[in-house]
């Protein structure tokens, strides 16, 4: 359903916690310790909803989290007690979900008070993370730990909006909040090694009369000069569907865009090769600005004696990669420029299910 008045998913949740749920935790648990948030999946998490999210798996809903012990014990109770308790409707939206597609999918659906099958979520901290990224907060997040986490997932983890923390899952949000100096390094170089590995292969299939292949590498390097500005502001890029709208939240939006939609609706590759080296000079020149390795190329130069222009021959990964300190970053790095999950592989399955981690972990050891 899609009500007339939109509410923005945040919004409209941190609403029915405070206005619906948080009041029947103090009638009924009022000694009990909890946090409420609503992270991880969801469109909304990240504020990227429209009315249009409002048809399925949308709606008041969030996520609490009990101890381990409450969890075990209380959960259920709890959940019942919801149900009995909250209202029909928090605004416009109904708090009542219908369950399709074998219980995957929920809409929104109108029912009534006293059976209300509600989107109030239990688990406890260690629980929820253990599940949503197969790791295990007991531990350190070692170097393999963060190349291996979906961007996604980080991303989803840390945006959203936590509304009543007793449990400090803040303290586990901060654990998460951006890579490491040494990660973030290197990831970098990683992808400087991408665009310098493809660049020129986009004017040679052009050259040689090939605009389709040619179009497909340029949109493969649009991709990749998308996902540097993402790494030198310090921002997780999130999954497809949300990845040029996030783009555009960044600084480097304003400048890089418009070469890359030149890029993107050209239909020559000559076109394609001007823009795509002018995002890449305003790249270099930003990292240069953060003085975080040797300066690297900021000005494009031909491929060898062939007619193509291109920014590095490998020269800005090598500075990128010198300046790593960490001693198993630095092994990491030598093994090869293969970078993060995100980096080297666009497949749904083994970035969204976190139970591929275990194998994905093995090629950083």
């Amino acid at each position: 359903m899609q009500p007339t008045r939109f509410i923005s998913g945040l919004e409209i949740c941190g609403i029915f916690f405070e206005h619906s749920v948080k009041p029947i935790f103090q009638r009924f648990y009022s000694h009990l310790k909890y946090t409420a948030a609503l992270v991880g999946e969801g469109s909304e998490v990240l504020g990227f909803d429209a009315p249009i999210s409002c048809d399925h798996d949308w709606g008041p809903r969030v996520k609490i989290f009990l101890t381990e012990d409450d969890q075990q014990s209380l959960a259920q109770e709890i959940s019942h007690k919801l149900r009995q308790e909250l209202p029909a409707k928090q605004g416009v939206y109904p708090t009542n979900f219908l369950q399709i597609e074998g219980g995957k999918t929920k809409v929104m659906q109108e029912g009534a008070e006293g059976n209300i099958n509600h989107r109030v979520e239990f688990s406890s901290i260690a629980g929820f993370i253990r599940e949503y990224m197969a790791f295990d907060i007991a531990k350190t997040i070692e170097a393999s730990d963060w190349l291996s986490f979906s961007e996604q997932k980080l991303a989803t983890i840390v945006g959203g909006k936590v509304f009543h923390d007793e449990l400090d899952f803040e303290k586990e949000r901060r654990r998460f909040s951006y890579y490491p100096h040494d990660i973030w390094l290197y990831l970098m170089a990683c992808q400087w090694t991408r665009i310098e590995q493809e660049q020129h292969l986009m004017s040679r299939a052009g050259y040689a009369g090939d605009e389709l292949g040619c179009s497909i590498i340029a949109a493969r390097l649009v991709r990749d000069v998308m996902r540097l500005g993402f790494l030198l502001e310090r921002t997780y890029a999130p999954y497809p569907k949300w990845f040029g709208s996030a783009f555009q939240k960044l600084n480097c939006a304003s400048v890089l865009s418009p070469h890359l939609k030149q890029v993107m609706n050209s239909d020559n590759w000559k076109t394609r090769e001007k823009h795509l080296v002018a995002a890449y000079e305003l790249l270099a020149l930003a990292h240069n600005e953060l003085r975080i390795s040797d300066p690297i190329p900021s000005k494009a130069s031909t491929f060898f004696e062939r007619p193509f222009l291109v920014i590095s021959c490998g020269e800005a990964s090598a500075a990128i990669s010198s300046a790593i300190n960490d001693p198993e970053v630095k092994r990491i790095a030598q093994k090869g420029m293969i970078g993060s999950l995100d980096q080297f592989t666009d497949s749904t399955d083994l970035i969204s299910n976190p139970q591929w981690r275990v194998g994905i972990k093995n090629l950083y050891h």
